[in-house]
């Protein structure tokens, strides 16, 4: 009898079984199954010039930035059966000890897989897409620097803004400025930021602005203006921008996303600017980074593209003089943290066997823990890019699948060890 009644109850469950995995074998990259538990993360906070987070009892915890750039994770989330590469790129930066990346929340444009298409009109798909990204990187632990808008054209960026203004009878420039200063095109904007910021993921219910796996929002990705004269404007729009996503959000940290170029007007640092070009781009590390919303100054580093005649003697130089430089003005003159959100180089291998690379890689790195050691401003660094087999198509001279390269996993792991102690 017992044994009858153990069978009746097996039937129901081995049938809900059955059905599930055949749903799975036919639909499973259009399912999205809600996710119950996450893992619990603190939101991460700044105290002057260092990262922070909450480790319990009322006591902080220092943070500092050891991370990657993939930016096409949100891309790569919007078909199931592309996912399994974004979760092989975040626990793969999980295992080397990386514990921050950022990615592209933006892509605007007409294109299949956008995802706003037109102003305030988004790819529900899409979306789902980036809650995958969010909801996959915190089950690695991992935080995201979410970046809103390209200054490039690549997906869609601030000219894309500046079209759909024209497309609608808008008396606008057809300078890409105009993204900075026209009101039309900053409400387009700002609608934006607010469907971001506001939205809640479809696979955990959690709203992007209380999820503590973010770890910042980016106003935009290397802000540059095509005169000089527009700096006043790119200022005002810096602190109107950051000034309303705190409106909106008072859990997260806010950043430029700055290349870290001196302006003008900064005429005791000019001689650290890579060329005398840099400067005519309106955007000015320190005015830009001392607005009072933007929490902490960010910094990119390309000696291979900026100096590409340079020798590896220049470029150390230079790229030596750009990081103290830069901590120090976080350190003395804004008061913040400053992370070098993407350092790239690209592969040149000596005869001796060693590459360039590794040894400039090696060189930031050093960097950042001594003033980390000193309790200073240098915050932290992401390496430009990561890859993982698959998605090739998203590489550039800069990109590298780094558990491949012996010596950069080698330095990226002794960085985390550094700065874990």
């Amino acid at each position: 009898m017992e044994s009858l009644w153990r069978e009746r109850r097996a039937y129901p469950l081995l049938g809900l079984m059955s059905m599930a995995f055949l749903l799975y074998l036919n639909f499973g990259h259009k399912l999205a199954f809600p996710i119950l538990w996450q893992p619990r993360m603190s939101f991460v906070g700044t105290n002057s010039t260092q990262f922070v987070i909450d480790v319990g009892n009322g006591e902080q915890s220092i943070f500092y930035v050891n991370g990657w750039n993939s930016y096409w994770l949100m891309e790569e989330s919007v078909w199931g059966t592309s996912r399994y590469k974004v979760s092989e790129m975040l626990k793969r930066g999980s295992q080397m000890g990386m514990t921050v990346c950022r990615t592209w929340a933006f892509s605007d444009g007409r294109r299949h897989d956008a995802l706003q298409i037109t102003p305030g009109f988004f790819n529900e798909k899409v979306f789902q897409g980036l809650d995958f990204v969010i909801a996959e990187a915190r089950r690695h632990k991992i935080r995201l620097i979410l970046s809103l808008v390209n200054n490039l054209n690549a997906f869609g960026g601030k000219a894309q803004y500046v079209n759909w203004a024209q497309e609608a009878g808008v008396n606008v420039s057809s300078s890409t400025d105009s993204f900075f200063s026209h009101p039309t095109i900053k409400r387009y904007y700002m609608d934006y930021i607010k469907a971001i910021v506001t939205r809640k993921n479809s696979l955990t219910g959690v709203r992007y602005s209380e999820e503590p796996a973010v770890f910042a929002w980016e106003l935009m990705n290397e802000p540059r203006c095509t005169s000089s004269s527009s700096a006043p404007i790119l200022q005002t729009w810096i602190r109107e921008m950051a000034t309303f996503i705190k409106s909106l959000d008072q859990n997260h940290l806010v950043t430029v996303g700055l290349e870290g170029f001196y302006g003008s007007e900064t005429t005791n640092r000019s001689e650290v600017n890579p060329g005398e070009w840099a400067a005519s781009l309106g955007s000015d590390f320190i005015q830009n980074s001392a607005i009072k919303n933007i929490d902490f100054a960010s910094v990119h580093a390309y000696p291979d593209s900026w100096i590409h005649d340079a020798d590896l003697d220049k470029k150390t130089k230079f790229l030596s003089r750009w990081v103290d430089y830069h901590i120090s003005d976080g350190e003395n003159v804004l008061k913040k943290p400053v992370l070098f959100m993407e350092v790239g180089f690209s592969l040149h291998t000596s005869k001796q066997g060693t590459n360039d690379r590794d040894l400039l890689l090696k060189m930031v790195y050093d960097k950042v823990y001594e003033s980390a050691k000193k309790r200073q401003a240098g915050a932290g660094a992401l390496i430009w890019q990561l890859l993982v087999d698959g998605v090739e198509s998203y590489s550039d001279k800069f990109s590298f699948v780094a558990w491949e390269k012996a010596e950069t996993n080698r330095n990226v792991k002794n960085a985390d060890s550094c700065l874990s102690h």
